[in-house]
């Protein structure tokens, strides 16, 4: 059975392991899957991230989460910040 990569740094589908295994995505079934290997990625990736979030119990920036750095903010009264 032949299998198709997608090299991550021309952007070219390979008939087998044709570049190092640094540059290539996959192994694919087919040519046309193999072309769409940066949008199949970006979906497993998001995928992933949820997985982890919920798991994790982490709400997310777009969910209401406690801003971009996840901490609480100090209060004016926090010796700390003096």
């Amino acid at each position: 059975m032949t299998e198709y990569w997608y090299n991550l740094e021309t952007g070219v589908v390979e008939e087998g392991m044709v570049s190092p295994g640094y540059d290539r995505a996959g192994p694919f079934s087919s040519r046309e899957e193999a072309a769409r290997a940066p949008e199949i990625i970006k979906e497993r990736s998001r995928a992933w991230a949820a997985e982890d979030a919920a798991q994790d119990g982490w709400r997310g920036e777009d969910s209401g989460g406690e801003g971009s750095e996840g901490g609480a903010e100090a209060s004016e009264d926090d010796p700390a910040q003096r």
